[in-house]
């Protein structure tokens, strides 16, 4: 086993990686949200190289794959030495129809679901706790947006509120089944509700040199001692070095990101910024994926990245990233051409 550089996550008294293993992109076509066609054992090993070298901490939740995911992170995780297990993050609250899988999930977190979903993400992972339960998404009780990772619709009358549910999260901490409780693509509002019933453990919101739209979460978790975990820290792979406009135009049809906004019109401004990661990454020995993660990880309160793979290779192209120390003069060259892109929104520096 590796080691790499650690972090304390928040208060939970766990000391994570810099780096995580996400689990999206190894759950399978036939649902939503897939990434195209995947093989179940290259995934399973994808996971196992992770944590050999040095990954202690697999994101996973129980919609990805419609539970697909769950199910190949638990046979990760079997047979390995209890010693060597990383620690395991999975998220509640996207709901699916099991009759018909074609349905977007829906955004729900009533008190009865959430056990519910809890139980059976146990059962598919096979393991008798989960070390940081998240709140996926705000229970609108609308189904979940037809493009990736944004929210749909009005909110329903029929909605959960967030006190109703973070209560819910504390009291199944209380219970023992869960070390930690964590909120994903939340407000610095919500979280204000939220740490009024019980203290916020741990944020996940997306974060990359592209997407900075969430440095307010950021700089609310950092002021109240909550860890942060960031996911898309590659921006779905286009932060890699690997894409060009002429692989996203072969992107299979099954694959989410064939239609999504960051691969079409913004496409332009958003490989100029991995470009930028080039020379930068040359001087530090390190790759582009691994650059783009250090950008992330140099910002002020963030814990660690959740970063995918599917096959074992691709994690050796950004295991490392935790070590590469960025200089002053290394962010503002990258802040530069992030402006000069007009990719994304939010602060640059």
């Amino acid at each position: 086993m590796t080691a790499l550089p650690t972090r304390p996550l928040g208060r939970t008294g766990m000391d994570i990686s810099r780096v995580g293993f996400g689990s999206w992109a190894v759950s399978g076509t036939d649902w939503g949200f897939g990434w195209g066609a995947t093989d179940d054992a290259e995934s399973v090993a994808a996971i196992r190289h992770a944590v050999e070298s040095g990954v202690n901490w697999i994101d996973t939740a129980a919609v990805y794959g419609l539970g697909h995911a769950e199910r190949l992170v638990g046979k990760a995780l079997s047979g390995l030495p209890e010693a060597d297990r990383p620690y395991v993050f999975t998220k509640a609250g996207l709901v699916w129809d099991p009759e018909d899988r074609s349905q977007l999930p829906l955004r729900t977190m009533k008190p009865a679901s959430v056990r519910r979903e809890l139980e059976d993400s146990l059962r598919r992972m096979e393991i008798d706790h989960i070390d940081l339960y998240q709140v996926h998404w705000p229970d609108t009780g609308t189904p979940i947006g037809e493009t990736a990772g944004v929210g749909g619709g009005e909110v329903s009358p029929d909605a959960t509120p967030l006190a109703e549910y973070w209560q819910v999260m504390a009291d199944l901490k209380a219970e023992g089944k869960i070390r930690a409780i964590g909120l994903s693509n939340h407000s610095a509002e919500q979280l204000d509700v939220a740490e009024a019933i019980a203290h916020v453990d741990a944020i996940q919101p997306p974060f990359s040199a592209i997407n900075r739209s969430a440095a307010a979460e950021i700089a609310w978790a950092h002021q109240h001692e909550t860890g942060v975990i960031v996911y898309s820290p590659l921006q779905s792979g286009l932060l890699t070095g690997a894409f060009s406009a002429a692989r996203v135009a072969n992107l299979p049809e099954d694959d989410w990101r064939a239609t999504h906004p960051d691969f079409t019109e913004h496409l332009e401004a958003n490989l100029a910024v991995a470009d930028a990661l080039r020379p930068i990454a040359e001087r530090r020995g390190a790759t582009v994926a691994e650059t783009a993660i250090a950008w992330v990880l140099a910002w002020p309160g963030i814990t660690g990245a959740i970063v995918g793979a599917r096959k074992a290779a691709q994690v050796d192209g950004w295991a490392n990233a935790g070590g590469v120390e960025l200089t002053g003069e290394d962010l503002d060259e990258i802040a530069a051409a992030i402006t000069a892109s007009g990719a994304g929104t939010g602060p640059v520096r």
